[in-house]
């Protein structure tokens, strides 16, 4: 597989690591240079922070250090494959090998980085699209994943799930039946109108299941044509139209009040645009997105949110206009036992826009799970005095 490598240049504290072929930037941020730091929780797992939709390593700047001195750990954050200073790789095909655009592809990397690190278990912290990244991760890998911070969780949360205060999915299977009594057991209308039912339930699930299995050829059918529309030099050439006209204004969009955002902030985010081949690398990752819903191997996420056992805390803007919050509440309410924290006159990116909010959120939550170090006090002051920096 060929790649086109970054033409940006990276910073002096980005590192550069091949996972299965792939070229990977990432940044490890460390804890006072391995020692305990006043105020650090001493939890002894480091933590992997996922980025998410056209953002990168960049968008966690303003909070890694902070967040290694509050966990007394490592933290790392990586660009996944069409964002920051990841290689960029060639079109791919259907050759059986794996798509480095693919959501497996990014557990995989969030896995080996948890290798890398040289721990058994870590913290994931994912944002936006990254928070997809971190839950496939844990179902990947429970055993790996010591807790869940999800930040504007871009996960659709279950309709159902709105009902109950616990979380749970409820289910009314009574057709309409009361109790059935001697005289209806002793009628033979009675006995022919449940054989009939029975009979017309299952011709309707056999064609129910037909019905599904053609959805799903139609569907994979219909991504394959949609990939090659979208390798076409025309889809290339619109994509770069869209991101010239509203990649800014969605930045803009995506704070509660944009004239808080910084000159080096757009840089920051517009830098990765001029490595070569980023607009064919966004259709690729389009492309995967496309393949991996259309691919039927797995039940779907909202239906698996219930199965999550470890710690997991969700962190919403009030006023998020990408991700709204009762989206966020909802999904809490489906995961059981998780803890829901809304940061108020925020949007889509507290760790950017509410710093030290945010950290204070993290550390309630991490004292809560993992609990103190004896010796040590709150990082409060730790988290402000790097703020101010």
């Amino acid at each position: 597989m060929s790649f086109w490598i970054p033409t940006s240049s990276p910073t002096p504290d980005s590192t550069f690591s091949d996972i299965h072929g792939v070229r990977v930037h990432h940044k490890v941020c460390h804890h006072d240079d391995g020692h305990l730091s006043r105020g650090s929780l001493n939890i002894g797992l480091p933590l992997v922070l996922l980025h998410g939709f056209g953002a990168s390593v960049f968008s966690w700047s303003r909070v890694m250090r902070p967040l290694a001195r509050i966990a007394g750990s490592k933290v790392l954050a990586f660009d996944r494959p069409a964002f920051g200073l990841t290689a960029r790789s060639a079109p791919v095909r259907d050759n059986g090998a794996l798509n480095p655009y693919s959501m497996a592809f990014a557990v995989l990397a969030t896995l080996s980085f948890i290798d890398m690190l040289g721990s058994q278990k870590a913290i994931l912290i994912g944002h936006s699209a990254g928070c997809l990244v971190a839950v496939n991760a844990y179902f990947e890998a429970p055993e790996r994943i010591a807790a869940l911070i999800l930040v504007a969780p871009a996960i659709v949360a279950p309709l159902l799930s709105w009902r109950g205060k616990d979380g749970k999915i409820r289910k009314e299977n009574n057709m309409g039946g009361g109790k059935t009594g001697s005289n209806d057991r002793k009628n033979p209308l009675v006995g022919i109108w449940r054989a009939l039912l029975k009979m017309c339930m299952f011709i309707v699930g056999m064609a129910m299941r037909m019905l599904e299995e053609m959805r799903d050829m139609v569907r994979l059918v219909y991504a394959k044509v949609l990939a090659a529309v979208l390798r076409s030099s025309l889809a290339v050439m619109l994509v770069r139209m869209v991101i010239d006209k509203f990649g800014i204004p969605a930045i803009r969009n995506s704070w509660y009040d944009a004239s808080q955002i910084a000159g080096h902030v757009l840089q920051g985010y517009t830098k990765p645009l001029r490595c070569k081949g980023w607009d064919m690398a966004l259709l690729e990752y389009t492309i995967a997105m496309l393949t991996d819903s259309a691919a039927k191997s797995k039940p779907p996420l909202t239906r698996r949110l219930a199965e999550i056992s470890c710690p997991v805390l969700i962190v919403t803007g009030d006023t998020d206009r990408l991700v709204p919050s009762w989206n966020a509440e909802r999904l809490s309410m489906a995961i059981p036992g998780s803890t829901f924290e809304v940061i108020r006159k925020c949007g889509h990116l507290p760790h950017e826009e509410r710093v030290d909010e945010f950290l204070s959120v993290i550390e309630r939550f991490l004292q809560k799970v993992f609990g103190v170090s004896e010796g040590y006090a709150s990082s409060n002051e730790c988290t402000k005095s790097e703020h101010n920096k």
